[in-house]
């Protein structure tokens, strides 16, 4: 045990027993004569026998399927390995299978701003699913048909998503906050079928009017066939269906049973250059990925669980998990501060919650406001506590230990858009230190590189995977030579995947992410490519040239600076500054307005005209110039002085404060 990372919590034995990691590894002892010194010698068999680690995963959950696969893992390599080969299932069916058990027993709950409180059990979820799949198939909607939606994190968007799925369409979904070239950056290259929207939602207390909006991005989709409306701000528009008569037919459940990497629903994590990947996940892969995650979750069916997330982070994908394990899903769809930091441990309080999940951000948030969750709220259902989206810093770990609950178990998880699952991760029968994610997730194989491809311990270094994961993507839509796929995971080792983030293994096999390593944006668990916010910066007449690069990076502020060329003759003033967060917001989110733009008079760009986002971030982060960049390499090196002399004034007053 390190000075730097102390035991906050360990369980007790009888705790540790009584998890499903614990039921899991006497499974394997039972079934298959496997003994594991500890953890780590666990993780190394899940990595080294991928084919057999699998197997045990879908033999312990029972996974329903009409066929099981011919093999596992047919090919073994990366990108384009095989899984499933054979198989049949649909990821809806494995989501509502307890309604077949337990019908009447509570399967949601949904806290809105929008809505009533609503309660939904397994039977009248399941219900609402096939009437929704029924109506889906007679508009003519089937296999590999694209259905999108915009919606909040309600019932609405859960219910969609599953009647899709169960009928062999792919599901799409982006938050109502994003702007209208953000959706249709993404829904435009899918060329959807079918969208379901809101018209409108309460969020902090104010009604947001989306028609507008709405009406710009049915006009972008010229392959929409049908527009399916939840009208809150106004009446159902003439030739529109409503969602309500989706949802009153009494149809019996409907599972088209599909391949095991037929896709199922298409995500969006943005690269540096170009649209937002269009990433393909399969059914069975997540189903897998799911199931094995509720392992290092403690997932039962006795659990309560809702995680903090918008409906367009990949959070709100990995809620559905809580369902395939029969517990009982929370949505909260607010603000989280209204009316005040204590809105959502209250909601913890009131639904008896035994699992919250939230971004690191919102744990310092409530850090800022000095809240007090135990001091003032029954929180004793409560024992598990998730959070991601950013690295939580240590001081965010006493505050969970001090002002939460002494014996909460606390399990941080970092992974990612990409493979729908977390690389990093709790266990529930480890001790959990200050400032590390307990382990590296079962079946994952995570190592840190340095840049030649050495593996490191105890050294902050690239974030790989160096064996397959069936939930990796299964390609980018519109990727037809896999180029793009390629480029984004495999082109820095070759046969390997680089994540994008800088991460340290600890000598005890924990984990510390600190933050990216690339030039892709982080707000608050949210990733964007910078080059969304350059259609929208540099779409203005005024702005000639821009660059944005996010400085978060463990135990600072989390800070993004925008710098911008101007028209000649112009200063950045703040009419100028406003116009330039206004037109952030439009496009893509209020979310990703920076915190501060400066202006420069050139952007430093490679003799080929390429950006130079990650020396400029790693200049920031504080490294020296020479180490970051070779001149000779610059299209316009004297660009890079203005950006040395800002690093250097922020570092300064950096200086100052701390002093102060």
């Amino acid at each position: 045990m390190s000075a730097e990372h102390p035991v906050l919590w360990t369980p007790t034995q009888a705790r540790a027993d009584a998890t499903r990691m614990a039921a899991f590894i006497r499974f394997l002892e039972d079934k298959h004569g496997l003994t594991f010194a500890d953890y780590d010698t666990l993780w190394d068999w899940s990595v080294t026998d991928l084919e057999s680690f699998w197997w045990a995963i879908w033999d312990f959950f029972d996974i329903p399927a009409s066929v099981k696969p011919e093999k596992m893992l047919a090919e073994r390599k990366m990108p384009g390995a095989v899984w499933g080969p054979g198989a049949r299932l649909n990821f809806a069916e494995v989501m509502l299978r307890a309604a077949n058990e337990k019908p009447d027993a509570q399967a949601l709950i949904v806290k809105s701003e929008t809505f009533p409180r609503k309660e939904m059990t397994w039977g009248e979820l399941s219900g609402q699913v096939a009437s929704v799949a029924a109506r889906f198939r007679a508009l003519g909607l089937g296999k590999g048909d694209r259905v999108v939606a915009i919606l909040p994190n309600t019932e609405h968007a859960l219910i969609a998503c599953l009647a899709a799925s169960s009928i062999g369409a792919i599901w799409s979904l982006c938050a109502p906050d994003m702007g209208h070239v953000a959706i249709l950056d993404r829904f435009r290259q899918i060329e959807p079928k079918l969208i379901v929207a809101q018209d409108g939602y309460v969020h902090a207390g104010k009604m947001i009017d989306r028609r507008e909006v709405l009406a710009e991005i049915f006009a972008g989709l010229p392959t929409l066939e049908h527009r399916v409306m939840l009208p809150v701000v106004g009446d159902l528009p003439e030739g529109m269906i409503g969602w309500d008569d989706l949802t009153g037919d009494d149809a019996a459940p409907y599972f088209e049973q599909v391949e095991f990497d037929h896709p199922l629903w298409i995500v969006y994590s943005s690269g540096t250059t170009g649209n937002p990947k269009p990433i393909e996940h399969g059914h069975g892969g997540i189903i897998l990925e799911g199931c094995k995650q509720s392992l290092h979750q403690d997932l039962t069916d006795q659990d309560r669980f809702c995680w903090l997330t918008s409906s367009g982070w990949i959070m709100w994908n990995a809620q559905l998990n809580a369902l395939g394990q029969g517990a009982t899903l929370a949505l909260f769809d607010g603000a989280p501060n209204q009316p005040d930091m204590l809105a959502l441990w209250q909601y913890a309080a009131d639904e008896k919650l035994t699992y919250l999940g939230v971004g690191a951000a919102y744990i310092t948030v409530c850090i800022k406001a000095g809240i007090r969750p135990r001091e003032v709220l029954d929180l004793s259902a409560l024992r598990s506590l998730g959070t991601t989206g950013s690295p939580l810093t240590s001081d965010g770990y006493d505050w969970i230990y001090d002002a939460v609950d002494p014996d909460i178990w606390l399990a941080p998880i970092s992974g990612g858009t990409d493979l729908a699952g977390a690389f990093v991760c709790g266990n529930p029968m480890l001790p959990v230190r200050a400032g590390e994610m307990q382990c590296r997730s079962l079946g994952n194989a995570v190592r840190a590189f340095d840049d030649q491809g050495h593996e490191l311990i105890g050294e902050v270094g690239e974030l790989v995977c160096t064996e397959p994961l069936p939930s990796m993507p299964l390609y980018f839509w519109g990727d037809e030579d896999g180029s793009r796929l390629h480029d984004s995971y495999f082109d820095t080792y070759p046969g390997i995947w680089r994540h994008g983030d800088w991460i340290e293994i600890t000598p005890e096999g924990g984990a510390v992410i600190y933050g990216r390593s690339d030039a892709t944006i982080n707000r608050k668990g949210l990733r964007l490519g910078s080059s969304e916010i350059y259609r929208a910066v540099e779409g203005l007449e005024e702005v000639l040239d821009s660059m944005v690069v996010d400085l978060e990076f463990l135990g600072r502020d989390s800070f993004m600076p925008l710098f911008v060329v101007l028209a000649p003759g112009l200063v950045l003033d703040d009419t100028m500054k406003d116009k330039i967060n206004g037109a952030i917001r439009h496009a893509i989110s209020a979310r990703f307005i920076p915190n501060e733009i400066i202006q420069v008079a050139e952007i430093p760009r490679t003799l080929s005209g390429k950006k130079l986002e990650v020396p400029v971030k790693k200049l920031l982060l504080g490294a020296k110039p020479e180490s970051v960049v070779n001149r000779d390499s610059m299209g316009n090196p004297d660009s890079f002085n203005a950006f040395i002399a800002y690093a250097e004034a922020r570092e300064r007053a950096e200086a100052q404060r701390e002093a102060s």
